[in-house]
């Protein structure tokens, strides 16, 4: 098993930044691809960025590419999720995500139905 305790939101105006962290504590944290999801009020939850064990391959929905970067340590066991130029649009828990993958050191699901062990999340707040 792994445990993942999110960090770092806050309230921000609109066009600011946050970084967001996720510390990650159990099995071997580089056997696991990693990925943000999000759930804004009244919905469902969202895929937001993902990256694969090794670090190499990362992905992100549309509506935040160019203005969020996922990235890892496998050395801290910790996962980032730098997010610039936040919209109000933005605000959401943001949660991270584990999946063990032992196929491919450069495959990320993006479903969060692979994901099989979560962190509470943390409140990302964008005012205009």
């Amino acid at each position: 098993q792994v445990q993942l305790v999110e960090s770092g939101g806050g309230l921000v105006q609109a066009g600011h930044s946050l970084t967001l962290s996720c510390a990650a504590s159990g099995q071997p944290f580089s056997t696991y691809a990693m990925a943000w999801f999000r759930q804004a009020p009244g919905k469902e939850l969202e895929f937001a960025a993902a990256i694969s064990r090794s670090g190499v391959s990362k992905g992100y929905a549309d509506s935040v590419k160019g203005r969020f970067t996922i990235s890892r340590d496998n050395a801290k066991k910790t996962l980032y999720l730098q997010m610039n130029s936040l919209k109000p649009e933005d605000t959401a828990v943001y949660y991270c995500g584990a999946s063990r993958e032992l196929r491919s050191s450069s495959y990320y699901p993006t479903l969060a139905g692979n994901y099989e062990y979560w962190g509470q999340g943390t409140q990302v707040t964008v005012s205009s």
